[in-house]
């Protein structure tokens, strides 16, 4: 008997399958499109609420929406909508569904996964929100959840968080909460407690993960000025290689913060 876990195999198994996909001009970064399914956990259970129709629909469009990860360089201003992951974005902006909440996520040590699980928790269960959706406006040290172990390990990530996290600890589902039972929601230890402010457990549940260009752009700035460029690349060639690995299921925008007020147009409530 193998002592492997459906949760974490099927990551390990996204990822592979991102990279063979990723020499292609349009790779598609989600395990949901490739799987051809929607995200369910070891025992087949969506996280998604099952009276979430409309919220079921959108991940379901998201999943079959190919996003650019094929940049051989990048500008530092996005002009084309070819630059950025503008069909995924426009179905976001385009969802009928709600309540809708935008959460400007910038501080990588506060408390942001876990604000928005607490919030998707009160609309589900307490106001019967089933169609939901947060979604993480991405920026400052957050972005760096959003970068794949590859880019942790050869930028040395670490470093930038003051050795505090010595990988991409964000996006990890721990054991204990993959074993645990979908229908006890209440289970303080479970899929919806405390213990599961992962990125990846949280996409499971509909909320969507916004990447910043701009984020991007400052922060490969930062890696040269440091020295964290082995492949002595140029500035628009790291950002695209940055670009090239973020984590499956973001969606990249050309700058948060020029994203928001479209968000906000479209209705959603800005939490910061």
């Amino acid at each position: 008997m193998t002592n492997q876990h459906p949760i974490l195999d099927g990551a390990i198994g996204r990822r592979k399958m991102l990279g063979l996909l990723a020499g292609g001009a349009v790779a598609v970064a989600s395990g949901r499109t490739m799987a051809g399914m929607a995200e369910h956990v070891g025992n087949g259970v969506n996280l998604e609420p099952h009276a979430a129709a409309t919220l079921a629909e959108l991940t379901r469009q998201l999943a079959a929406t190919p996003r650019h990860r094929s940049f051989r360089t990048v500008p530092m201003i996005l002009t084309d909508e070819s630059q950025w992951d503008a069909e995924a974005l426009n179905l976001i902006l385009a969802y009928k569904g709600g309540p809708k909440q935008v959460w400007d996520n910038t501080n990588l040590e506060s408390p942001w996964l876990n604000l928005m699980r607490n919030a998707a928790n009160a609309q589900r269960w307490s106001f019967k929100n089933h169609n939901y959706l947060a979604v993480s406006a991405t920026h400052g040290t957050c972005h760096l959840a959003l970068y794949d172990d590859f880019i942790w390990a050869k930028y040395d990530l670490s470093a930038f968080t003051g050795g505090k996290f010595k990988s991409n600890v964000f996006i990890n589902v721990p054991n204990k909460v993959a074993r645990a039972n979908p229908s006890d929601f209440n289970n303080p230890a479970g899929l919806f407690s405390p213990e599961a402010n992962c990125i990846d457990l949280l996409q499971d549940r509909g909320i969507v993960f916004l990447a910043c260009h701009n984020a991007v752009w400052e922060f490969t700035g930062a890696l040269i000025a440091k020295g964290h460029n082995p492949d002595h690349l140029s500035h628009e060639r790291v950002a695209a290689e940055l670009t090239n690995h973020l984590i499956p299921g973001a969606v990249l925008t050309p700058g948060i913060v020029g994203t928001i007020p479209m968000l906000e147009l479209a209705g959603f409530s800005y939490t910061k």
